[in-house]
């Protein structure tokens, strides 16, 4: 099985500024943007390395795309601008009602019940009591997004955090929670995206073959983890100019998982690399050959003040007394804060209830050995729409 699910929260209070800008672009047409997605995920996790080069890391692009996106239909000027160039968009190229149309339709696909993985994917908005949205804005909300509009007392902190965390658990499965402590008083708006993604392996691995094996997190450091083990017919691909090993797993549907495993002292070189053109390349260059495959068994977490990172994005006005965040309520407010976190669980199986037997037919010549027991990367994506939904550091599989 491998779940994974990530929150992106917004709180945003009251602000000082106040600027005007231009009324948004119009279009018909749809475009795809799942390139963009890449490119701010690929931006995202050099900053996040930089920042934590020995933590791992795991984030959802999509997520924090979704949650960013909703809060530039109530920004105007400059603020808005910053926020989609930010999350890699070019409103020459892109205009920005066909952002939001794209990720609508886009969402829909993903999310639909015959996918043959469980993906859920949503947004809430708890806006202050006392406080009303603008009608414009709250009918581009429900249009694009479906979001919830629920009403907070934020003057009641306790009472608005248990709101908040209650909802943001039960949309989670459990997985994340209490994501909200020492709220501040003056808060006036929390956007919330969530995304829960569970998916069943197409050819699981058998827990019988499950055995602890070093793992080399640096040259120093060595632990024991649990790693799967299965011996048969894979996607993969050495790419001998950036020296690393790229394995593909399918799931059941139309989900798929990269595993990008770097040579001793490559890491950083492949981190570099990383580009929409060098991730296509591995795409095609992929070939299915006999192999014998371990993976460590492991549940990680992520957790980002996104503040800091976004700012090196060009993302700064919004979190500012010049944010100009007016279309929403027709009040100033600011950003005070954004936080991303993200769960992983890899493990054998699919659903927990699932009993699945693989009998494959091998050569008698002895297949290559692919053990991801160093760091390495982990990219998910949905082949249907090009999305990448999971980006993913494993630096040490042990580490919660």
């Amino acid at each position: 099985m491998h779940s994974a699910i990530c929150l992106c929260l917004i709180l945003a209070s009251l602000s000082n500024g106040h600027h005007q800008g231009p009324d948004e672009q119009n279009s018909t047409q749809l475009t795809a943007i799942y390139p963009n997605i890449g490119r701010f995920a690929i931006k995202f996790i050099s900053l996040a390395s930089s920042a934590s080069p020995d933590a791992n890391i795991f984030f959802s692009p999509i997520s924090i795309a979704s949650a960013f996106s909703i809060l530039s239909l109530g920004a105007k000027s400059a603020t808005r601008t910053q926020i989609l160039e930010g999350l890699c968009f070019n409103l020459t190229e892109i205009p920005e009602k066909e952002i939001h149309r794209a990720l609508h339709n886009d969402i829909s696909v993903l999310t639909r019940s015959d996918s043959g993985y469980q993906l859920e994917l949503g947004d809430a908005l708890f806006l202050r009591e006392g406080l009303e949205a603008l009608p414009t804005f709250l009918d581009d909300v429900k249009a694009f997004y479906a979001a919830e509009v629920l009403p907070t007392k934020f003057q009641e902190p306790k009472e608005a955090e248990k709101q908040i965390n209650d909802y943001i658990e039960k949309k989670t499965h459990g997985k994340i929670s209490e994501v909200v402590k020492g709220l501040d008083p003056a808060t006036s708006l929390a956007v919330a995206n969530y995304i829960f993604f569970k998916g069943a392996w197409e050819k699981p691995f058998d827990p019988a073959h499950t055995k602890e094996r070093d793992f080399f997190v640096n040259e120093h450091t060595t632990v024991k983890v649990p790693m799967m083990h299965r011996l048969g017919w894979f996607w993969h691909y050495y790419d001998a100019e950036l020296h690393c090993q790229v394995l593909r797993m399918d799931y059941k549907g139309s989900a798929t998982t990269f595993f990008i495993l770097p040579d001793s002292g490559k890491l950083k070189q492949v981190e570099e690399a990383f580009s929409l053109d060098t991730w296509t390349k591995w795409a095609v260059k992929l070939h299915r050959s006999t192999a014998s495959v371990f993976l460590p068994k492991f549940n990680i977490s992520a957790s980002y003040e996104l503040k800091e990172t976004l700012s090196k994005m060009g993302i700064t006005d919004v979190f500012s007394d010049q944010a100009d965040l007016t279309g929403i309520t027709g009040q100033p407010l600011k950003v005070e804060k954004a936080t991303h976190k993200a769960v992983l669980t890899m493990d054998e199986k699919g659903s927990e209830a699932a009993a699945v037997t693989v009998i494959e037919a091998i050569p008698m010549s002895l297949p290559p050995t692919l053990e991801f027991n160093m760091p390495f990367f982990v990219l998910m994506y949905e082949r249907q729409t090009n999305y990448t939904l999971f980006v993913g550091k494993i630096v040490n599989p042990l580490q919660p």
